[in-house]
C-alpha cells in the first residue's frame, strides 16, 4: 500500500518510516509546510497530490503544559487538523489511523477506562485531542483512533531519555508515585498500525475495525515504577544510577493537571483488532539496548 504518514520526526512517525517499507509498503512522510495540520488546505492538497491508499496521523501538539497558554494552537493542530484529514480521506475513499491519549479522561474512575466511558479532560491538551477524535470520526466513517499513553522510544523527548539524562546528572531522582498508567513503545504502535493496514484497506464502512480503541503497553504501573525499571535496566547495562525516591503529585506541580489514574482497558483492541497489549518491559529492553551502547564499543 501507499501510506501517507503525517509527521516525520516524531517517535511514532520515525518508527513507521523505518518499518512500513520493511513490511512491503510504500511510505511518504510529510511535515510542514507541505502538510501542516494547522492549515487545513495543505492537508487536502497533499492527499490529492500524492493519492495515498491510507493515512496515518502521527503528528500532534503534545506540549501538555504549554497548551494551557496556547489553546488556539493546540486546537488547530489536534482538532481542526484531524477534521481536515477525515474530510480529505473520506473524499478519497481511504482509511485513516489516528492516535489519541489517556488525557481525554480525568483519572477519577478508580479502574481502567473502557472506550464506552465518558471522557472528561482536565486541560487543554486532552480537550483538543478529544475534539480531534470526534471531528475525525464525524468526517470519516473509515477511521481508527488508537488511544495510547506514555509513549517512549530511542528517539525524541520522552520519559526514558529524561530518566537516563537525570541519572547522569543528579545525585538522586524523585518521581511521582501516585499517577497510574502504562508505558507504550513507539515501535509497538508502529507494528500495530502495520498489522491493521491490510484489514482497513478492504474493510467497508461500518466494519467493527473502525472506531475508537484503547491500546497501551502492559502491565499497568506508576511513573515511579516505570522509572525504577529504567534505572534497573541502565544499571544492568553497566551504568551508574542514583537513588530513586517516590514523591506525590502535589510535590511536583505543573501548569496542566494530569489524570491521576489514566489506565486504559485494552480488551476491545485485542478482541476486535487482534492487538493484545504489548509488554512494555520488552519494549524498554529494546529501547535501552539502542540508547546505551556498551562502554568501549566502536562503530565500524
Amino acid at each position: 500500500m501507499r501510506v501517507l504518514v503525517v509527521g516525520r520526526s516524531g517517535q511514532v512517525a520515525t518508527e513507521l518510516r523505518a518499518r512500513l517499507p520493511a513490511a512491503g509498503h510504500e511510505v511518504l512522510a510529510l511535515e510542514p509546510p507541505e502538510l501542516d495540520l494547522a492549515r487545513p488546505e495543505t492537508v487536502a492538497a497533499a492527499i490529492l497530490r500524492h493519492r495515498p491508499e491510507a493515512v496515518v496521523n502521527a503528528a500532534a501538539y503534545t506540549a501538555v503544559d504549554r497548551a494551557e497558554e496556547e489553546p488556539e494552537r493546540a486546537f488547530a493542530v489536534n482538532a481542526a487538523g484531524p477534521a481536515a484529514l477525515g474530510e480529505a480521506a473520506s473524499r478519497a475513499g481511504i482509511p485513516v489511523v489516528h492516535f489519541s491519549t489517556d488525557y481525554v479522561f480525568d483519572g477519577c474512575k478508580g479502574a481502567p477506562y473502557a472506550e464506552t466511558d465518558e471522557p472528561l479532560p482536565l486541560g487543554v491538551y486532552g480537550a483538543s485531542k478529544l475534539e480531534g477524535e470526534r471531528r475525525l470520526h464525524a468526517a470519516c466513517p473509515r477511521a481508527v483512533t488508537l488511544r495510547t499513553a506514555w509513549v517512549c522510544s530511542p528517539h525524541g523527548g520522552n520519559f526514558v531519555r529524561t530518566m537516563l539524562r537525570l541519572a547522569a546528572e543528579r545525585p538522586e531522582i524523585r518521581v511521582v508515585a501516585d499517577q497510574h498508567g502504562a508505558p507504550t513503545f513507539a515501535d509497538d504502535l508502529a507494528e500495530a498500525v502495520i498489522a491493521l493496514l491490510p484489514r482497513l484497506a478492504v474493510a467497508p464502512e461500518g466494519d467493527p475495525a473502525f472506531g475508537v480503541f484503547h491500546f497501551t503497553g502492559a502491565p499497568h504501573t506508576t511513573w515511579h515504577g516505570f522509572a525504577a525499571a529504567i534505572l534497573d535496566g541502565a544499571a544492568a547495562r553497566g551504568r551508574r544510577v542514583p537513588p530513586l525516591y517516590p514523591i506525590a503529585t502535589a510535590d511536583y506541580p505543573t501548569r496542566a493537571r494530569r489524570p491521576a489514574d489514566g489506565r486504559l482497558d485494552c480488551r476491545r483492541a485485542t478482541e476486535v483488532l487482534g492487538l493484545p497489549p504489548p509488554d512494555w518491559r520488552a519494549g524498554l529492553a529494546r529501547c535501552l539496548d539502542a540508547l546505551l551502547v556498551p562502554e568501549g564499543a566502536h562503530s565500524a
